[in-house]
């Protein structure tokens, strides 16, 4: 929603402005020299990108129109759901959540946090590591090694889309020149013209530049900015998860383990002490 609000701004300021100065808007509209600008970017976008980073690109795009899933309540279930793993394990041992992180769909304990069994990939990281922490073969120091360098990984794949729109928006104001210099050698070769036509002539040429600086700064280079936004907050969430079984690999009591996770988080969406223990609660006594 912001996103929208955003470019009505925009386009509120930019055109509202034009026409309170005189402007008049109809000599803005050219469609041509939107073909030319939008083909040409997004025939760059094509040659300069595998299928891979398309396919991503594609998929990235829609959630900008999505606010941030990122939440603090978001953020209680991940917590809640870390705590009730770590204090069976440490109840029961860890063989007994075995059967929970084989198949956690069907789990009872991952069930009760729906927000969190939605995420396939962070599922994936709890379970792979809950895995390697019931094999036992690990230590602490290789199994971070490994978290980060999957977190690594998680932010590059995750980088791929806002490089690709940033190349775009970067690319934009150049296709504007391009359109405007063809708008120019169409005047040009239209020299005979009277005085009159010629400046329209001109006008419509330098729309080009307009048209590619306004939709490189005002529409697709603020886009990369949201993505790359949200990326930093979705692996935030994979670091509240590493820093959580690393306190609890450690020996640390699961309440304690997930007083580290908690840390890590951002404090405009971290919940505070309190309100952790109040969700926990509530959560036990909806069970009980």
């Amino acid at each position: 929603m912001l996103v929208i609000v955003g470019y009505l701004v925009v386009l509120f300021s930019v055109f509202g402005g034009f026409a309170l100065a005189g402007g008049h808007l109809g000599a803005l509209i050219q469609p041509i020299e939107l073909l030319m600008i939008g083909g040409a970017a997004l025939g760059s976008f094509f040659v300069g990108n595998n299928g891979k980073s398309i396919k991503a690109t594609l998929k990235a795009l829609p959630t900008v129109l999505r606010g941030s899933r990122h939440t603090k309540k978001l953020y209680l279930e991940l917590m809640s759901l870390l705590l009730d793993i770590l204090t069976r394990a440490r109840k029961e041992g860890l063989i007994s959540i075995e059967g929970d992180i084989d198949t956690p769909r069907e789990s009872p304990l991952f069930m009760k946090y729906p927000a969190i069994l939605a995420d396939h990939h962070m599922i994936e990281f709890i379970t792979d590591y809950l895995r390697l922490m019931v094999g036992g073969n690990m230590d602490a120091f290789q199994i971070e090694t490994l978290m980060d360098t999957e977190i690594d990984t998680h932010h590059y794949e995750g980088e791929v889309p806002v490089h690709c729109v940033a190349r775009i928006g970067d690319g934009l104001p150049a296709f504007g020149i391009v359109a405007a210099v063809m708008g120019v050698v169409h005047t040009m070769s239209s020299v005979g013209l009277p005085p009159a036509e010629l400046g329209i002539l001109i006008a419509n040429a330098l729309v080009g530049t307009f048209i590619g600086i306004l939709m490189a700064y005002g529409f697709v280079s603020p886009l990369s900015g949201l993505l790359e936004q949200k990326l930093h907050e979705s692996t935030k969430m994979f670091q509240c998860v590493k820093v959580t079984l690393l306190a609890s690999l450690n020996g640390y009591p699961p309440t304690l383990a997930v007083e580290f996770g908690r840390k890590v988080l951002y404090s405009t969406e971290r919940p505070t002490f309190n309100e952790l223990e109040e969700h926990i609660k509530l959560a036990k006594a909806k069970i009980s």
